[in-house]
């Protein structure tokens, strides 16, 4: 990676006023490049003003910039996305603004398997095609402004889902200095974009989707990296405002911008230091989840700054959606510009936040605190509408929404990922019970477990059980990290070669046990893992329900 951290790409002005464009992932397609043409040539007129006005401009890009699918089917499987022709065909559009542009990398940036071996092969072409020395970037805008981006770094190398965001450590390390290098107290204002959003920003995600895959939030698997953003931004609060993509929602939402502070008889402090959080919707029509078709303006000055749309379903029409006005160096007023602009099927992109509530508010109407003995009334019945959630003794906080069990952040309360779904938990009952062992440790003579002895702690130990009336119980094991969420989805290239295997084992058994196509899908089974059992010794690799059980 190339460490030249200087301001390489910088646009020295005097000017205090700029205007910065947003776009969301484009995920191009070179057989449907009109929305593209059309977007493009709206933004045209809005850049040549700022240009005559002030010169000032600068594109932002947030990443994904080619279609996950092959473009030409009929000749090749292979992923656009990720590839040489992706980034050149990108690089093309980009540039095609007649303002400087700068892209950072989304989780599909560096999907070119078919070309690529590995992520770094792949990510000096992306650098390469857009001119850029790190997959970070730095951009004077105006006068004590900044824009920063950070890429994601990640694909093939991914421990778990392949379509996390990931910011690596050299990349994060340079961003805490950064912030150090350009401290509010002597007028620095920065703007950063990332393709998702961090840990803490309050944005409207999809639990559906990318909270449950474990790709919501940059650096979604690692608790520390995964709060580190958040900290930061806490910490910094020359950070006024943080752009995102990822989700392929409009921006038509009100929990589509989210402000660092918000009036006490709103709700309880958000402690999202000085940063407004950005939401940036889609500019083709097939890439977008809900409709929309939007982009992001900035325009600022010494003073604050507006966060508008492009809307280009309605001719480029510009519309504020917030003004955020600085009161000084550390402090700012955020004003929305508009309510909801709501569509039918809208609410299934709502999802439940829990609420802690502070000095001022209690905790919101599903909290479950515990009683004087220690235990905790959840509810009787889990049913779909049902919400809850509450704190394990040792800090972890789980709850219920969507008839699915959620971990969330003990810190900001945003959604982890699942821990149990509605298949297993529908019509159950959850208890939480103390699992800890009372005074002495006693040492066990289970087989593997000999010599064993108990952890001293602060906090007592409990088990999440989930139960019913026909006497079904369900132990929900935390991971080894003491997290609960599980991940499940992983790495795209192990995924894919696990797919293959089975693929070629339905061959051989259509072809060598002249088995019938229903019955090869209902008979050919994988092994899975790491742990089925609580046993210390590994006697038996069965699964009941799942793989086939020996003919002895």
């Amino acid at each position: 990676m190339n460490k030249n951290y200087g301001f390489a790409s910088a646009l020295r002005m005097s000017a205090d006023e700029f205007t910065v464009g947003v776009l969301g992932d484009l995920h191009m397609d070179p057989r449907k490049m009109e929305d593209y043409e059309i977007g493009q040539k709206q933004w045209l007129p809005i850049f040549e003003e700022a240009k005559e006005k002030h010169g000032n401009a600068a594109l932002v890009s947030l990443g994904d910039l080619g279609e996950s699918k092959s473009v030409r089917p009929a000749e090749t499987s292979e992923l656009f996305a990720g590839t040489t022709e992706c980034h050149k065909l990108a690089a093309g559009f980009l540039g095609s603004f007649g303002v400087p542009y700068e892209v950072i990398g989304g989780n599909h940036d560096l999907e070119g398997l078919d070309e690529f071996e590995t992520d770094t092969e792949n990510l000096e072409v992306f650098l390469r095609e857009h001119g850029k020395p790190t997959p970070h970037f730095s951009r004077l805008v105006a006068e004590k402004t900044l824009l920063v981006g950070l890429g994601s770094t990640v694909f093939r190398e991914a421990q778990y889902t392949s379509h996390e965001v990931t910011i690596d450590d050299e990349q994060i390390e340079w961003f805490e200095q950064t912030l150090k290098d350009h401290p509010s107290t002597e007028g620095w204002k920065i703007f950063v974009f990332t393709h998702a959003p961090p840990n803490g920003s309050g944005l409207r995600v999809l639990q559906e989707n990318h909270v449950v895959n474990g790709c919501c939030w940059l650096n979604h698997s690692d608790d520390k990296k995964c709060r580190k953003f958040i900290e930061l931004v806490r910490e910094h609060r020359c950070v006024k405002a943080w752009f995102s993509g990822h989700f392929h929602l409009g921006q038509d939402y009100q929990d589509s911008i989210t402000f660092p502070t918000i009036p006490i008889e709103e709700g309880p402090y958000p402690n999202r230091g000085s940063c407004v959080f950005v939401q940036t919707s889609v500019m083709r029509g097939g890439t977008s989840r809900d409709g929309r078709q939007q982009s992001r303006l900035i325009r600022g000055n010494k003073d604050g700054f507006e966060v508008c749309t492009v809307d280009h379903q309605k001719d480029g029409a510009v519309r504020v959606d917030a003004t955020v006005t600085y009161t000084d160096d550390n402090h700012e007023v955020g004003v929305y510009g508009h309510k909801d602009e709501s569509r039918s099927g809208d609410e299934y992109f709502k999802v439940y936040s829990p609420s802690a509530g502070d000095q001022y508010h209690p905790p919101d109407e599903c909290y479950v605190g515990y009683n004087e003995d220690g235990t905790l009334d959840i509810c009787d019945s889990i049913k779909p509408e049902s919400n809850a959630w509450w704190y394990m003794a040792d800090g972890r906080v789980l709850g219920f929404c969507k008839s699915m069990l959620v971990e969330y952040d003990p810190s900001t309360l945003a959604p982890l990922g699942l821990v149990m779904g509605a298949d297993e938990l529908i019509g159950k009952k959850i208890a939480i019970i103390d699992s800890g062992l009372e005074g002495e440790c006693d040492i066990s003579d289970e087989e593997g477990m000999e010599g064993a002895d108990c952890a001293a702690g602060p906090m007592r130990e409990q088990a999440v059980v989930v139960y019913d009336d026909e006497g079904n119980v369900t132990v929900i094991q935390p991971n080894e990290d003491g997290s609960y969420w599980r991940k499940i989805v992983r790495n795209k290239m192990v995924r894919m070669k696990e797919v293959r295997r089975v693929k070629a084992a339905k061959a051989f058994a259509a072809e060598i046990l002249n088995m019938k196509e229903d019955d090869v899908d209902k008979k050919v089974v994988s092994t899975w893992g790491p742990y089925t059992t609580t046993s210390g010794t590994a006697k038996k690799t069965g699964v009941a329900g799942l793989t086939a059980p020996a003919q002895l």
